[in-house]
């Protein structure tokens, strides 16, 4: 059955199939069936290297065949996986058939056969197949896009770090701060989760069936099958997984990493849906403009309008995204006894999870690419809010000892339209030394902002 993005049930692969030609190949099924058949080449070869009696070395044209068979993995191979699929009604035997299926024709390779898999329990194969997959995910796809937006927002921040804009706490008008210290704290934020994400190890056991390593010792009991699986697992690519070794588990690798990860992207996405709210509520004020794309409409019916999507799309797909990634860190640790499958089905979709993350980030970056600082309009919020400068006068005057300070403010301000005039009256009238007065009557809410420049620039 041939199947067309617009018929597709999933977005990802429908109407947004064109922006995922990077997540697509390591996070699909078939980028699975690519890591099971890297996992079982990588064993296969470590084993021919032990030096069993039973098990000659590979000679380095078996290895190079063998490699190939991954590096060379195409959308044919893992179609042919699912027609064996069919048969065994299993898929990770399907791989190991596959395997042998290549082995035709190559004596060397067709009389070691049944060291494909040798010992191996399938989950033994599916966890590092997963953490590959995760590891280039994360590597190749997820983190480059957030260090696009974290690069793009410094960019901003350094840009805009002495653009005076009033803050609104509760909504309402607060002391002035500016366009770039605001994008600052959102950079600082992003940076240190991202630290996080990279450094999560990535773990992957080699066990067997229960973790004890039963089948593996029944075969050769002298040999050291720990060490061995340990260094399968922590050796580099290609000729092992690159991975970090985890020497207790059950049947299934315990997740407990999947979790960490899932919940730092997880963190990542409620960062970047907090900042989506705030520019695009920074757009309703007029504070950004958007640059218009050639024919682009913004409402069926009323032709003025440009609307902040961009922004919008992204909080949405953030949403979606954490939805499956706190599902998945809550239920993935969790597994009845020594295996139940309920695993499975939920590990098929971080593809989906990390896509949907991926998603957003584009449309995040798109938006911001699009805006236009419109420095009038945040000039003219200042200017109209000179009740801002309540807090500085009433500060200085505590440092003076002037009588019930805040309340002389409170009184004067709260619910008074405030004027230049009327705060630079105010102050006049206090009895305070001559440069401190002068000091205040020289401030405006445009240059009331603090470190708030030089915090952005230092960003």
């Amino acid at each position: 059955m041939n199947f067309s993005p617009i018929s597709a049930l999933s977005p990802l692969d429908g109407r947004y199939a064109a922006k995922f030609t990077k997540l697509r190949p390591v996070m699909s099924e078939q980028g699975y069936m690519q890591r099971r058949v890297q996992v079982e080449v990588a064993w296969f070869i470590a084993l021919s290297d032990c030096g069993f009696a039973e098990f000659k070395p590979f000679s380095p044209g078996a290895r190079t065949y063998l490699l190939g068979l991954v590096k060379h993995f195409s959308e044919a191979d893992a179609e042919a996986i699912k027609v064996i699929e069919q048969t065994t009604n299993h898929d990770v035997k399907a791989v190991e058939y596959w395997i042998k299926s290549k082995f035709e024709a190559r004596p060397e390779l067709l009389n070691a056969q049944e060291f494909v898999h040798f010992a191996c329990t399938s989950e033994d194969i599916n966890n590092t197949s997963h953490a590959l997959q995760l590891k280039s995910g994360r590597d190749q796809v997820l983190l480059p896009a957030l260090d696009a937006i974290t690069s793009k927002l410094r960019d901003m921040a350094h840009t805009f770090a002495d653009v005076a804009m009033l803050s609104r706490t509760h909504g309402q008008t607060a002391s002035p701060t500016t366009v770039g210290k605001e994008i600052a704290n959102v950079v600082v934020r992003l940076a240190t989760v991202r630290e996080k994400i990279a450094a999560i190890k990535l773990l992957g056991k080699m066990n067997g069936a229960v973790g004890n390593y039963n089948a593996h010792l029944s075969a050769w009991p002298e040999f050291d099958w720990e060490a061995f699986a340990r260094r399968v697992v922590e050796t580099p690519e290609p000729l092992g997984l690159g991975l970090s070794f985890q020497p207790y588990s059950i049947q299934i690798e315990p997740h407990d990493y999947m979790a960490e990860l899932f919940d730092a992207v997880a963190r990542t996405n409620t960062i970047l849906i907090d900042w989506s709210r705030d520019v695009w509520g920074y757009v309703s004020l007029g504070y950004f403009k958007q640059r218009l794309r050639e024919g682009e409409v913004g409402s069926s019916t009323m032709p003025h309008k440009v609307n902040p999507i961009d922004f919008e799309n992204a909080e949405g797909n953030l949403g979606l995204s954490n939805a499956l990634l706190r599902h998945m860190s809550e239920k993935l640790p969790i597994s009845r006894w020594q295996r139940d499958i309920s695993d499975s089905t939920v590990l098929r979709n971080m593809g989906v999870a990390l896509g949907y993350a991926v998603l957003a980030y584009q449309a995040l970056l798109t938006g911001l690419n699009k805006l236009e600082i419109n420095e009038a309009a945040i000039a003219a919020d200042l200017d109209a809010s000179w009740e801002v400068l309540a807090e500085p006068i009433q500060t200085v005057m505590r440092r003076f000892g002037l009588p019930q300070p805040y309340e002389q403010l409170k009184k004067f301000t709260r619910g008074e339209p405030m004027t230049r005039e009327l705060m630079q009256g105010f102050i006049a009238k206090l009895e305070i030394p001559a440069a401190e007065k002068e000091r205040l009557l020289a401030m405006t809410p445009g240059n009331y902002t603090g470190k708030a420049a030089e915090l952005a620039k230092r960003v």
